[in-house]
């Protein structure tokens, strides 16, 4: 059951509103819920972006309203903000923006001085969530500011024949991922991160990229060998960590290349270190999500996905001050001091819907995760809350006939690119 934390020593300021913001069509979205509920349970009044009346998010009742907005996160960025800025009129005060994807994180950072008005968010370089977002700029980004924070090694073919060049020197498997983070709902390469097994099979999927393929092609860190790991943190103006928490990752859907369906608060201090030294030579501001894996090969951190907002998982990480990545953005920009708290180890994330088809899916492999504790501290559940039933409700009415369909999708690709 969901642990319920409203009596929290967090004093935050209830006269500052939060905004959930998200482009494109994802109503199942469990992280707003959370940012909904952590924020609203303090006495924060909530506001968020919706596709539709009828989502999770929407049914809240710690959401004050939600406001419905069908987009593609493809749009033109004046058109955007133009919306959020008719949204920030409706609200009435300065609220702080919390992005759910890539695509508003990124808006928010590059369009800062016209949101700035109605509307709080961190200071950070316009262009580097952009920059982080992209697996090309990340790994050039690790490259250059690593120092100990690896990231797999990786090619960026702009032609067919660049894709032959390299499958000729090539270990296989290898990975594909799109190359950025933006096109992989307009224009995708590959659905997801794709295992490819040998050279035939990556010539047959390069034929169909066309003259400028969008994808990175990287190593194959294999799964029996490896363990991942996340990191969730936010950070202030200086890049200096408000709150940072490490964990685990025991599944995820699609099995081992998508959404935290699984994990545990795992201390990391080596891990803590290696994230916040890159951060700040980076300079980022504001809430991340880090995935990470570990290669017991070499016994380096590989870096797999910079994401430079808040994750749909955050709420498995909270202080013993009640401090989560969330609370610590609107603390950090409300111009409140953000408790110091060491992380409630041994805490436990499930996400209903998507958890037991992964368990059956990790049952069949190899992987191991010999840092998950054997017994859980507590355990928070991504969707049902005892203080607030119609967010689970909704899902599993919106879940049952299109979410079982999306999950067979889902599993047929991944068997599709794990055989090919």
């Amino acid at each position: 059951m969901a642990e319920d934390t409203v009596g929290a020593p967090v004093e935050v300021d209830r006269e500052v509103p939060g905004l959930i913001v998200k482009f494109g069509a994802y109503p199942l979205h469990h992280g707003g819920v959370g940012a909904i509920r952590s924020l609203g349970r303090l006495g924060v009044p909530m506001y968020a972006i919706t596709e539709d009346p009828y989502t999770p998010a929407a049914a809240s009742r710690y959401l004050r309203r939600a406001f419905v907005w069908p987009t593609t996160g493809a749009e033109d960025p004046g058109h955007l903000v133009e919306g959020l800025l008719r949204i920030g009129r409706r609200i009435g005060r300065p609220a702080v923006l919390i992005p759910t994807d890539e695509e508003a994180a990124v808006l928010i950072a590059e369009q800062r001085a016209a949101l700035a008005g109605p509307f709080l968010c961190p200071r950070v370089d316009p262009a580097l969530p952009r920059r982080v977002a992209s697996k090309q700029g990340l790994h050039e980004l690790c490259e250059a500011h690593g120092h100990g924070l690896a990231s797999p090694a990786a090619a960026f073919p702009r032609s067919y024949e660049e894709v032959v060049a390299f499958a000729d020197t090539a270990s296989f498997p290898v990975v594909a991922k799109n190359r950025e983070a933006f096109l992989r709902r307009s224009r995708p390469a590959v659905g997801g991160t794709t295992r490819i097994a040998s050279r035939a099979a990556l010539l047959a999927l390069a034929r169909e990229w066309g003259p400028d393929p969008g994808v990175i092609l990287q190593e194959y860190l294999p799964r029996e060998q490896a363990e991942d790991w996340i990191v969730h943190a936010c950070f202030d103006r200086d890049a200096d960590p408000l709150a940072l928490f490490t964990g685990v990752k025991v599944r995820s859907w699609p099995p081992h290349a998508g959404m935290t369906a699984h994990a545990y608060v795992v201390d990391n201090p080596e891990l803590a270190g290696l994230a916040a030294r890159f951060v700040k030579r980076i300079g980022f501001s504001g809430v991340v999500d880090l995935d990470l894996r570990f290669d017991r090969r070499d016994g380096r951190y590989k870096l797999l996905d910079f994401n430079p907002r808040m994750g749909a998982q955050f709420r498995l990480f909270e202080s013993a001050a009640g401090v989560d990545v969330v609370r610590a953005l609107h603390l950090d920009l409300t111009g409140r001091p953000v408790p110091e708290g060491e992380q409630r180890a041994g805490r436990r994330y499930v996400v209903e819907n998507i958890d037991l088809p992964a368990l059956l899916a990790y049952r069949r492999g190899g992987y191991t995760t010999p840092h998950a504790p054997a017994r859980a501290s507590g355990t928070e559940l991504a969707w049902f809350a005892g203080d607030d039933p119609l967010p689970f409700l909704t899902m599993l009415a919106r879940f049952a006939r299109p979410g079982a369909r999306h999950l067979r999708q889902l599993w047929r690709a991944h068997r599709r690119g794990t055989t090919h």
